[in-house]
């Protein structure tokens, strides 16, 4: 079965849409900040960005929920920014991507907005400038996130079963 992988950068709003997107297809939602090492929280709260290196356990560890979802499906978010990073997440496994992407400042006033996030605004155009878009032979599509976070689920759910 298809996993689902929510992608976009801090403030997309991939947790929302993840939830929302896994209850109506009554699987498991993972959230990707849960798979960090302690040490990358730590670094980006004090808002320094994230390398490849310090994404590989992370990335790992995200793959590995992917390979155990497979018989049920599931729904997990994730940055995903690079094509490598969606890589190693793909890794050989049934996964379809689901892009919330949005302007720049959409995203930083809604980081500002949010409570209890350990992601600041300062590393936005870090993500930014990582952010590589999905390409045409990658399984997905990509959402404008300045529509209702319900209008992204059903666009979502329409586009994802079209593509089973």
């Amino acid at each position: 079965m298809t996993v689902i992988v929510v992608m976009g950068v801090s403030g997309s709003g991939k947790t929302t849409v993840g939830k929302a997107v896994a209850e109506e297809l009554g699987v498991e939602y993972a959230e990707a900040d849960t798979f960090h090492p302690k040490a990358n929280i730590e670094k980006m709260t004090a808002g320094h960005p994230l390398t490849d290196e310090d994404r590989e356990p992370w990335l790992a560890a995200i793959a590995l929920w992917i390979a155990e979802h497979q018989k049920s499906g599931g729904v997990v978010s994730s940055s995903a920014l690079k094509r490598r990073y969606r890589d190693v997440l793909r890794g050989g496994w049934d996964v379809w991507f689901l892009h919330l992407h949005g302007s720049r400042d959409l995203l930083a006033e809604r980081m500002k907005t949010r409570s209890g996030h350990f992601m600041p605004v300062s590393l936005l155009d870090s993500q930014l400038a990582d952010l590589e878009p999905l390409e045409p032979d990658e399984p997905g599509e990509t959402f404008d996130i300045s529509r209702p976070p319900a209008d992204l689920v059903e666009s979502a759910l329409t586009a994802f079963r079209k593509s089973a």
